[in-house]
């Protein structure tokens, strides 16, 4: 595994910074508490789980889930989340908090983190970040701007009307955005144009107002941050391997019970890669080993469209990591850095 350094401008994700770490304090309990933290990032099946579960053991931390899905409780096999196995050997925060007639948004993730985090600094324990959904690692570093909050009425209009409109309304007032979008995503598209028509000016503009500091970690506590890679390769064989036991253990009898309890009403839910296409082939859109291959195609070009979102959006310090190397190692050699 190769840990490159950070780029330029990437700050202290790399840096300790002079402070005594929390590696440090866990070997210490009757030190005071510091402001560290440590940010794991990355696209799906990456690795990121393991690696969090074996550095929260070695250095006395706790795991906040920074997955927008694995909020909502009964979104379990579809997401990936931590057994309860895991959980027993290390505290998780921000799984299963919200039911699927809720929503759940960046600025509640942000509000709720940064509770977990003071929290768990104030015992005297690590946080740990680890997650792949990018935005809300931008919204906790950096905060969410003076975007508006959600319009019932309007996002029912919006939502209801069909995306290729909402993209040639999203062109013309915004091109920015357009360019940057993910198209394919009915949410992400849906609130740039709620945005527009609630405050008359561009998305883009309001998302570029966010200012740097809103994690308030405090003096000198700029996290850690890494990000996963692996080979394209190597990244497909994990993903394909993970999905065909996601429908081994039952992804499709858990969506029909998450059916039964409101599923299709929960938009941001039903983004979820599996369970979308679950409900389909339990409509009789499409056989059950289509369904299994459409899940894996799906599921590849989100880890694809999250890697771009990190490159782009994110000051990490990349973790190249090697089919051949255990979570164990990979975490050996982050803790090393952490530590230096």
């Amino acid at each position: 595994m190769e840990v490159a350094s950070p780029r330029p401008g990437a700050g202290s994700a790399g840096s300790a910074g002079g402070n005594v770490t929390m590696a440090a304090q866990a070997e210490h309990p009757g030190r005071a508490p510091t402001r560290e933290a440590l940010l794991l990032a990355g696209p799906t099946a990456v690795g990121k789980s393991e690696v969090a579960l074996c550095l929260a053991e070695r250095l006395g931390g706790e795991i906040i889930s920074v997955d927008s899905r694995q909020v909502y409780r009964g979104l379990d096999l579809g997401t990936a989340k931590p057994p309860p196995a895991s959980r027993q050997r290390v505290p998780h925060h921000l799984i299963d908090v919200v039911e699927l007639s809720e929503a759940f948004d960046a600025a509640q993730f942000v509000r709720r983190a940064k509770a977990a985090v003071e929290d768990i600094q104030g015992r005297a324990r690590l946080p740990i970040l680890c997650g792949g959904t990018g935005l809300y690692f931008k919204a906790f570093l950096e905060g969410l701007g003076g975007a508006p909050a959600p319009a019932a009425t309007l996002r029912c209009e919006l939502e209801k009307t069909p995306l290729a409109e909402l993209l040639r309304e999203l062109e013309q007032k915004d091109p920015v955005t357009f360019q940057k979008i993910d198209r394919r995503n009915p949410r992400r598209v849906v609130r740039a144009v709620e945005v527009i028509r609630l405050t008359g000016r561009p998305f883009s503009a309001q998302r570029a107002a966010w200012a740097p500091g809103a994690a308030s970690l405090g003096p000198g506590g700029s996290p850690f941050y890494f990000g996963f890679a692996r080979t394209t390769a190597d990244l497909r064989a994990r993903i394909d391997a993970r999905v065909e036991e996601m429908f081994e253990r039952g992804l499709v009898a858990e969506t029909e019970r998450l059916l039964e309890r409101g599923l299709a009403a929960n938009r941001t839910a039903m983004q979820a890669i599996g369970y979308r296409q679950v409900a389909e082939h339990l409509r009789g859109e499409r056989s059950l080993a289509e369904t299994v291959e459409l899940v894996r195609i799906r599921t590849r070009q989100f880890a694809k469209r999250q890697l771009t979102w990190f490159r782009r959006h994110g000051h990490l310090t990349w973790v190249n990591v090697t089919s051949q190397e255990t979570a164990t190692a990979v975490a050996t050699r982050i803790a090393e850095r952490f530590r230096s």
